[in-house]
């Protein structure tokens, strides 16, 4: 099993590029099986994750060929709506394939899902979304059972924001009977990049990037031949962390400022030097003099979730103490023991974290917990003085597309080993 060898206390220099988004091509690629015709997804980051997504429409009839940056997928011979366990249980995006397999082929029988392990995330809002379409569920074995002869447009209202339930219903509404309404719907950039291919194919969406999507059923989707997929925030938002922390001068390239300006606000006001330009963003610290801010975790445009564990890094290393409240998964915070073993300070007062700043952190041998954790940890090593052993980097090879790489780029000390 692969595991990262880190030195640390060097300073990044130079330039990376920005992938494309990991939570933008996944529901990309299920959408897909509502096009007439191959699609083609460029911009596609090198992820095991867009690699599964790939392997589970293949099983189910579907050709998808990889290509260096690029996945081109053809729905036309898609024969079963069966998403078997194996594959399910490695990712949860997967279940994303439910709204658009029910929707072509009136019935669908998917795993349910697994993937990152910290905390319980039931699929009750897709569910319950998908019944007030006139969908019938049922769950058997492990399995979901989704069946309808008549998809009908209704009125939905999501309990709280669910990036992933407002795209698994928005793919079946689209082709109901009538007009549907998603109510406390994502706004995430992913969901409008979701919401626009669909309209390209025919859909009728409206009100995209707010939390209200109305949508006007239509009998049929197609149409589009390719789209590219938008950049990482969180990818570009985890390496301006990692600058801020280690110490150095980089510019992201192939990024769009406009969907991270919370964290980018939240930078600046902790005295990193932020440059923004019109598809990249120069990043410049010190290292040190780095201000404690507190934050809370929020649905897009607030301050992400995916970004919490990095976050309490650079805390970590900041002057002053600081807090974290995480309003999406109460429980995201199973990196605090593997970033105490390096030396941060780290404890839980209720619903928050504490994080004692102005830590000297040193290397130790440490365990990744989920795909955000490995890249906390990673940051962590990058700033402490000796070597860190990181294992379990199985994580970070779902979310980050060669991470080590880009990092080696501008001068960090990561070896990959087996």
């Amino acid at each position: 099993m692969d595991y990262f060898e880190i030195e640390g206390k060097n300073k990044l220099f130079g330039d990376i590029a920005i992938s494309g988004a990991k939570n933008a091509v996944l529901p990309l690629m299920a959408a897909a099986i509502l096009n007439d015709r191959a699609l083609t997804i460029t911009n596609v980051p090198k992820l095991s994750d867009s690699i599964t997504m790939g392997n589970l429409i293949k099983g189910m009839g579907g050709e998808v060929n990889f290509d260096d940056s690029s996945i081109v997928i053809d729905p036309k011979k898609l024969n079963t709506p069966y998403a078997p366990y194996k594959l399910v249980k490695t990712m949860r995006a997967s279940f994303y394939v439910l709204g658009p397999l029910v929707a072509r082929f009136g019935e669908a029988k998917v795993s349910l899902p697994g993937g990152c392990a910290w905390g319980p995330r039931p699929v009750d809002f897709h569910l319950e979304g998908l019944k007030k379409l006139g969908i019938h569920i049922s769950l058997e074995a492990g399995y979901v059972i989704a069946k309808s002869k008549k998809i009908v447009g209704n009125k939905i209202v999501f309990p709280k924001i669910s990036v992933g339930a407002t795209g698994n219903v928005l793919m079946a509404a689209v082709l109901a009977e009538g007009d549907a309404e998603i109510h406390n719907a994502a706004a995430e950039p992913e969901i409008q990049q979701l919401c626009l291919l669909l309209n390209q194919m025919g859909a009728k969406i409206s009100g995209i990037g707010t939390n209200i999507l109305k949508i006007q059923g239509v009998e049929n989707l197609g149409g589009v031949d390719s789209i590219k997929v938008i950049p990482d925030r969180i990818e570009a938002g985890t390496f301006l962390i990692a600058v801020a922390a280690t110490g150095g001068k980089v510019r992201l390239n192939n990024v769009e400022p406009k969907h991270m300006e919370s964290v980018i606000s939240l930078l600046k006001q902790s005295n990193i030097d932020i440059e923004i330009e019109k598809d990249s963003i120069l990043v410049t610290s010190t290292g040190s003099d780095i201000k404690a801010s507190s934050m809370e975790t929020n649905e897009y445009p607030g301050f992400p979730t995916d970004l919490q564990a990095q976050w309490m890094l650079l805390m970590s290393l900041s002057v002053g103490d600081s807090t974290i409240k995480e309003n999406i998964y109460f429980d995201r915070f199973t990196h605090i023991l593997e970033l105490n073993r390096l030396g941060c300070d780290v404890h839980l007062d209720k619903d928050h974290a504490v994080i004692k700043g102005d830590r000297f952190l040193i290397g130790a041998d440490v365990m990744s917990t989920d795909i955000r954790a490995s890249a906390a940890l990673i940051i962590a090593a990058l700033c402490a003085e000796g070597s860190t052993s990181i294992s379990r980097v199985y994580h970070i090879d779902r979310g980050y597309d060669r991470i080590e790489e880009k990092l080696v780029k501008v001068g960090a000390k990561i070896t990959r080993k087996k």
